[in-house]
């Protein structure tokens, strides 16, 4: 509760964290926008084989002479006639039209551009035999979100957040402009990549920088707005790709506010919690005074010193001097233990959001009404998780809306598909449900990892009104402490260095009363 009794001390939840956390959010109002920026500039327009260059397509029935049908009469998308079959009836529309021989699409494709002018899928063919390359660009994007977790999350346990955020900052407004100016698809693919990264390093780093300067009692609600920001970002998405549908543009049009939020980012306040766990007690004191001033604490500012915070942060200083890595996740019993219940969780969010906001066309329904009604169910599902992190904690709010989620998700599955509006409102209830564990999960994460390693559930130990932890120690004891309550002896769950300190400290005694017992023998 030490580092907690000094942030109430220099203000609390005073001017400087509602303006650095204000700062520090805004940027997530585009987090939305690149996550499914793909739905709309990777749309695929209705589309069908394009004929020989040498067909007067102005000639009435020249084109239908070029396209098979299918058994819902609409032209085929990836085939063709390979000569013309003129005067060939339409039973009804519902069989094929002739049985002359068909080929692929070797002239290319026509597309309808009333609803989507331009595409990734239209300039570059993404149709056909090539349609998985359109999978690929958005699998590449998610696979540069993993590497950017992993990267700028240990960056930022090494460097700090707020180094690390500038860096995301100019990395993303560098990698999406470069990607509306892609010359072909490969380039587009790679930036597409680095900007996941960068993506990834923002939406960690955001977290972290806003829980460590916050007191206890407001996390919450800095989690909850945070969910809500992105939420409105999803409103902002469909209205930009609907009234800049060309996907260059719209491309550009998310990706150059990076610009402005890389230039302001100079401003912000280094984490002092993570100057202290680093063994930064100058800097520490520095920062603290700094806010401390912003929220016209002048007086109390005043009062910190070297001395006061060596009092304080005594245990941080003491158990904090080594630098913490990675690995601690898996040498640690209880951090192996939250490691593991963290990923199947933050997996199985992932796996089902993404299934589901990535596919807006295979509901049947406009693209825009849908991103729409996809951001209008997150208001009341935050709230509710809100509520319920609050009151009841962040074990309960995880279990239950991960429950509901699957629940939505399975029973959609059996839905027949010719039922769109049961399957689109299950679906719905289901994106729910699982943008209120996302809230939740991020909150969590924050809360159980210690500091050193931070930016890396029926088993997962509850967290409200607990201070953060800053050292592997204190998820250690923590840890004990839960299992204690639970029945279980501390030295049973706590293996980590525990039985070998205790091992070393028994060979300790043994040492002088093997010696005594060999003095007496001598004598």
């Amino acid at each position: 509760m030490a580092f907690n009794d000094l942030l109430l001390q220099v203000g609390g939840a005073g001017r400087f964290q509602q303006i650095q956390v204000t700062l520090v959010v805004l940027p997530l109002l585009l987090m939305a926008s690149h996550n499914t920026l793909q739905n709309f500039t990777a749309a695929v327009p209705t589309h069908h084989c394009r004929p020989p260059a040498d067909t007067n397509l102005s000639k009435d029935g020249e084109l239908d002479a070029w396209l098979p049908r299918d058994r819902q009469g609409r032209p085929e998308s990836c085939l063709r006639f390979t000569s013309p079959q003129r005067g060939l009836p339409f039973p009804n529309g519902t069989e094929t039209n002739g049985t002359g021989a068909t080929e692929p699409c070797t002239h290319g494709w026509i597309y309808d551009n009333s609803t989507f002018p331009s595409t990734i899928v239209m300039e570059w063919d993404l149709v056909c035999s090539r349609r998985a390359l359109r999978q690929l660009a958005q699998s590449l994007y998610m696979v540069g979100v993993l590497l950017g977790a992993m990267i700028f999350g240990h960056l930022a346990d090494r460097l700090g957040r707020r180094k690390v955020l500038i860096l995301n900052y100019l990395q993303t407004a560098v990698s999406g402009t470069c990607a509306a100016f892609a010359p072909n698809f490969p380039v587009y693919c790679a930036f597409r990549l680095l900007s996941g990264m960068s993506l990834a390093g923002i939406s960690l780093n955001c977290m972290t920088l806003n829980v460590e300067w916050m007191p206890i009692h407001t996390r919450a609600c800095v989690g909850t707005l945070i969910g809500y920001v992105y939420s409105l970002g999803q409103f902002l998405l469909a209205g930009v790709a609907y009234a800049v549908p060309h996907w260059r543009y719209l491309q550009l049009l998310v990706s150059v506010p990076f610009f402005a939020f890389f230039i302001y980012s100079w401003f912000f306040i280094e984490s002092a919690r993570w100057y202290s766990s680093s063994g930064r007690l100058d800097l520490t004191l520095k920062a603290l005074q700094r806010v401390a001033w912003i929220n016209g604490k002048q007086e109390e500012g005043a009062s910190l010193s070297m001395e006061v915070l060596r009092a304080s942060l005594q245990k941080e200083l003491t158990l904090g001097k080594g630098q913490a890595s990675a690995m601690e996740l898996l040498r640690c019993p209880a951090l192996r233990r939250l490691f593991l219940c963290l990923s199947m969780l933050w997996f199985a969010t992932s796996f089902a959001y993404y299934g589901l906001v990535m596919d807006l066309q295979g509901f049947g329904v406009s693209i825009y009404l849908i991103q729409v009604i996809f951001g209008a169910v997150d208001l009341p599902a935050k709230l509710v998780g809100f509520l319920v992190i609050n009151s009841m904690g962040r074990r309960p709010a995880q279990m239950a809306s991960l429950l509901l989620a699957g629940i939505c998700i399975l029973i959609n599955g059996v839905v027949p598909q010719d039922q769109s509006i049961v399957r689109t409102s299950l679906a719905v209830l289901g994106k729910g449900c699982l943008a209120a564990s996302f809230n939740c999960i991020f909150l969590y994460t924050g809360e159980l990892y210690p500091t050193m390693i931070r930016a890396a559930t029926a088993f997962l130990p509850e967290t409200l009104g607990q201070p953060l932890p800053d050292t592997v120690q204190d998820v250690e004891n923590r840890w004990a402490s839960t299992q204690r309550q639970q029945g279980l002896s501390p030295g049973h769950t706590s293996r980590l260095g525990g039985k070998r300190r205790q091992q070393r400290q028994e060979r300790k005694q043994m040492v002088p009363l093997q010696a005594s017992a060999q003095a007496k023998d001598g004598l």
